[in-house]
């Protein structure tokens, strides 16, 4: 069984012929009857005319009849009348002029629906109109075979209208739908080659200056695909840095235990220190699992945001790292900082923050922790630390997965994904980063987030 096409051009040429042919038809027989209507009309006045000027001359009799006959104008060829004389003195009863009682041998049979129009077999098509006047009975048959042939002609050209509109309109709908589809079919195209290539994003679709629809959605395609591309890109330095990072650990723990199979037996001193360095690099490899894990699963946290009291979850979070690091935490936290947010996103953020902040800091400084709203009500969460600060060459590049300065990679441990993780965090509640420096040493690191569109700013929290 074939199937129709069902393109865009197709389905929209298919329709629009089908249209232009309703139209057209509907159009035709409009006209058929507004002409056939008006034919009638005009006929219906002719036959009233006519009738009028007989009975304003009341035929009694054969004098009347004759005088009458000499007098009129009538075309006898297409109009036939009958006078019935019913007065009881009447010496004659009928009166028929030319070819009328021929006509009438036949009986003519009324038309359906339409009044007072008749067909006989051999005449056609008859107008009937009869009056009664001081006894007298005036029947009128008039022949409609030139308004039938009139009504013919106009029926005829509409055909012929209708025949060239249907065979010219589908080469103009088939241009048109051309006109409106082939764009379209372009993009699927060069879609499609996008789609075969190793890297979906490198190459823009073309962009059609109209319609305007299509342009819109070409402009879309190519900001999508760059930022494919650009996720392609990404997930390619990701997945290489992924491997850097966990090459390093695997290959101390693999010489450590190929030295201890090599050696442990006829040198143990060698065991422990091994040992040590085992357990450390896998511990490293540990966190950098898990923090790979937070990573990928940091968008899937956003949608179940809700009504938080920022103020407890800041409080709550410190008090539990306070016995992890060796530096003294302050706390600045303004009371009853309500946001929309998840309290797993924001505890992870808050406990990345602080522990970067004490990973670079020596163990007698303090960490300061502060919570508080601007005047445009933005929430900001502040935490500063007397570390050895962050260089102008590597700020740009803190948020960034793995990045490490060169000054930290090899003596501060750390995978470089704790501060790339607070900011896909941050993502979920429309918060972002600011980073400088703290005088005289350390660095402060912001997180501010916006209030909600439909927030009630009143009353004014505190400050």
């Amino acid at each position: 069984m074939r199937h129709k096409n069902q393109s865009s051009a197709a389905i929209m040429l298919r329709s629009l012929i089908a249209l232009v042919a309703i139209i057209t038809l509907s159009l035709g027989l409009l006209i058929t009857m507004a002409v056939g209507h008006q034919l009638l009309e005009e006929t219906a006045v002719t036959s009233t005319g006519i009738i009028e000027s007989i009975k304003n001359r009341t035929i009694d009799g054969d004098d009347d009849w004759e005088n009458w006959r000499k007098n009129s104008t009538l075309d006898t060829s297409s109009s036939y009348i009958l006078v019935y004389n019913k007065r009881k003195d009447a010496k004659i009863r009928h009166y028929y002029s030319p070819h009328t009682k021929k006509l009438l041998a036949i009986v003519p049979q009324p038309v359906p629906i339409i009044k007072n129009l008749y067909y006989r077999p051999g005449k056609g098509l008859l107008y009937h109109q009869m009056v009664h006047a001081r006894g007298i009975q005036y029947d009128l048959w008039l022949s409609m075979d030139s308004q039938v042939a009139v009504l013919g002609r106009v029926m005829e050209v509409t055909l012929i209208i209708l025949l060239l509109t249907l065979l010219a309109s589908p080469f103009y709908i088939r241009r048109l739908t051309h006109r409106l589809t082939d764009p379209l079919r372009s993009l699927s195209v060069s879609t499609q080659k996008i789609q075969a290539s190793d890297d979906p994003g490198s190459a823009p679709l073309p962009v059609p200056q109209r319609p305007t629809e299509v342009t819109d959605l070409a402009n879309n395609f190519n900001a999508l695909l760059t930022e494919l591309h650009a996720r392609h890109e990404q997930q390619k330095i990701f997945i290489a840095n992924a491997a850097h990072e966990l090459r390093t650990p695997i290959a101390t723990i693999r010489s450590h235990a190929q030295l201890i199979e090599r050696h442990g037996q006829d040198h143990p001193e060698i065991i422990p220190q091994s040992v040590t360095y085992i357990t450390e690099e896998s511990r490293q490899m540990q966190q950098l699992i898990t923090d790979l894990m937070t990573l990928s699963q940091a968008d899937q946290l956003a949608p179940d945001a809700h009504q938080l009291d920022l103020s407890h979850a800041v409080e709550t979070v410190v008090a539990k790292i306070q016995s992890d690091i060796p530096q003294k935490i302050t706390l600045q936290v303004a009371p009853h900082v309500m946001i929309q947010g998840n309290a797993s996103a924001l505890a992870h953020i808050i406990t990345n923050l602080v522990t970067n902040a004490a990973k670079y800091s020596p163990a007698d400084t303090v960490i300061t922790v502060a919570l508080q709203s601007d005047a445009a009500h933005n929430d900001i969460l502040t935490v500063t630390d007397q570390g050895r600060g962050i260089s102008a060459e590597d700020l740009p590049h803190v948020f960034e997965r793995f990045y490490r300065g060169a000054d930290v990679r090899g003596s501060v441990p750390g995978t470089g994904l704790g501060l790339a993780i607070a900011a896909q965090l941050a993502k979920t509640i429309n918060g972002r980063f600011t980073v400088t420096p703290n005088q005289p040493s350390g660095t402060t690191i912001r997180l501010i987030i916006p209030p909600k569109p439909e927030r009630d700013e009143s009353p004014q929290r505190p400050t």
